[in-house]
């Protein structure tokens, strides 16, 4: 029978429409053609992209030539401009904010038609210290409220570039669905005195039923009132804040649980376009003690229609507890560890 689930830090309710029950092979696949011609990201392009925020690169080469295997760059398209001061103004009733603000590609490596869900473990490290460094310098800058590290994987999630890249866009306000995650742990506290993201941690591992990889640090599942079929988190088992004070065993960690998470969905959806999205606390903002910093991965299997839009409810075909155990079933690789 369908289900309606309440998710209990939004208090936003989803169907799960078991009538509608999809499995992975019941989605629609839009294969992607593997991407010709010139792409502006690739080994030997460097001079045609802006130069070089920063990159792991060896230590004979130089800045915007060979040599890298990470690679920081403005993008060339940028939502924001960092060189526009955050001034506040009025327009009649509304509010505006002049457009300040940054916005970055992390190149993730050198080879186009690598994946991340199939780059090597000590790759996908890199990724993340790449991430690491870029939020806590952009957090040093006063006029940054928040700095929103995600990805886009496919045409059909936004990607207008199939080489593996994520972006990084820092703002001069707190986002709106931050605020609302934040707002919701601290109602949850106020009530039980527990961080939600702890007790969910906690619940999801006395279960089992909607856990997809696990090691000491991290633990990858499908959250219990899902928005989308196979929609999985990625949080850190013990509670933390800031993504920025991430360590040196907790990176390797957490590659490995979003590098087997990421080749979970890669085989039993057949590299289906999804996107990603890192939701941290940030220095200077109340929350340490009841919100967890925590990855949301978004398969984009299914479409927001009317429905959606006029309601706000979410519809999925695809119960947490089945998607758990279709990508629990994919046979993994040997080794990398």
């Amino acid at each position: 029978m369908p289900e309606l689930r309440k998710d209990p830090i939004l208090k936003r309710w989803v169907i799960i429409a078991t009538e509608r029950s999809k499995r992975p092979n019941d989605f629609k696949k839009a294969l992607e053609e593997p991407g010709g011609g010139f792409c502006p990201f690739d080994y030997g392009n460097e001079h045609t992209t802006p130069p070089e925020i920063m990159a792991f690169r060896d230590k004979n080469s130089k800045p915007d030539e060979p040599g890298w295997w990470i690679r920081v760059v403005p993008n060339k398209f940028p939502a924001l401009d960092p060189k526009l001061e955050p001034v506040k103004f009025g327009h009649g009733m509304y509010d505006v904010i002049k457009g300040f603000g940054t916005h970055e590609v992390i190149v993730e490596t050198p080879e186009h038609n690598q994946n991340l869900a199939t780059l090597p473990l000590k790759q996908i490290q890199e990724v993340i210290w790449a991430y690491k460094y870029r939020f806590n310098e952009l957090e040093k800058d006063p006029r940054i409220k928040y700095v929103l590290i995600f990805k886009n994987h496919g045409k059909e999630a936004g990607a207008s570039l199939q080489h593996p890249h994520s972006q990084l866009i820092a703002t001069p306000i707190i986002p709106k669905r931050v605020v609302e995650e934040i707002d919701g742990s601290y109602d949850y506290y106020k009530f039980k005195e527990r961080c939600v993201y702890c007790d969910m941690l906690n619940q999801e591992l006395l279960e089992k039923t909607r856990i997809v990889e696990e090691n000491e640090l991290f633990l990858a599942f499908e959250p219990f009132a899902a928005r989308f079929p196979f929609e999985t988190w990625i949080l850190p088992k013990a509670h933390k804040f800031n993504f920025g004070e991430i360590g040196a065993e907790e990176v390797r960690q957490f590659a490995w649980v979003l590098k087997n998470t990421l080749y979970r969905i890669y085989k039993a959806l057949d590299n289906p376009p999804f996107n990603f999205m890192l939701h941290t606390g940030v220095t200077g903002i109340e929350g340490e003690q009841y919100y967890h910093w925590h990855l949301e991965i978004v398969p984009r299997l299914t479409r927001v229609a009317g429905f959606e839009w006029g309601s706000g409810f979410y519809i999925n075909p695809t119960p947490p507890e089945y998607a758990a155990k279709y990508l629990k079933e994919v046979e993994m690789p040997e080794g990398d560890e």
